[in-house]
């Protein structure tokens, strides 16, 4: 079968297929004659196991043990248990801390926010973990960025290819090497100060502004 079959079949996406391909969790066979994956029966009941567990929450590492044979599918599951029964606690915590709120009258404004935080940092310190929005905020910030990076280095890319074929179009109206040598690079030291700069802002939004945001 070739994934679009696969995809149709188990209900599993071809981005998610070559995912869990890419992690090791699925090896379908190569087409001798083409080079394509030949997925069988027994890739698609794989990826059903995959399906099924991973709609049930259990990691990647773990079903990678179940598949090996060092866990089976009861030691996964009640190593998952732990895990789920300790979201469970974070969970209900949360919804009573929440419940609480609802009988708050004040306006936003007026919320003693500080006091609310102190609550929940001494439940934090005995066990309990909160949903952290944070981190999605700070992770958007990322897509600007690079998004003009990539633009910014393909366009310097082009336009130095462009110089350089300008030359080689004709040779003997063509300026002397040593400028066009100084005219391509331009652009791609252009380019390299943007990849840089990229690399730069990465770290300002993955260290300082995030640990910024965790004090608020």
């Amino acid at each position: 079968m070739k994934i679009n079959e696969v995809e149709a079949l188990v209900g599993i996406t071809k981005k998610n297929i070559r995912f869990y391909e890419a992690e090791g969790l699925l090896t379908p066979r190569r087409n001798s004659e083409n080079g394509y994956r030949d997925y069988g029966e027994t890739e698609v009941e794989t990826l059903r196991q995959i399906k099924l567990l991973r709609k049930l929450g259990v990691p990647l590492e773990e079903i990678r043990r179940m598949q090996g044979g060092t866990h089976t599918v009861g030691d996964g599951m009640r190593r998952h248990l732990v895990t789920l029964e300790r979201e469970r606690e974070n969970l209900e915590q949360s919804m009573r801390l929440c419940q609480r709120l609802t009988a708050c009258q004040e306006r936003l404004g007026e919320l003693d926010a500080g006091a609310v935080l102190a609550e929940m940092e001494s439940l934090e310190q005995s066990g309990t973990t909160f949903q952290n929005k944070q981190r999605q905020d700070i992770r958007v910030r990322y897509v600007a960025p690079v998004v003009i990076t990539l633009l910014t280095v393909a366009l310097m890319a082009a336009l130095a290819a462009l110089i350089i074929w300008a030359s080689l179009l004709d040779p003997l109206d063509a300026p002397p090497l040593l400028l066009m040598l100084v005219l391509a690079a331009i652009p791609l030291l252009v380019a390299g100060g943007t990849v840089l700069a990229l690399v730069q802002r990465i770290r300002e939004i993955g260290k300082g502004e995030e640990d910024d945001a965790k004090q608020f």
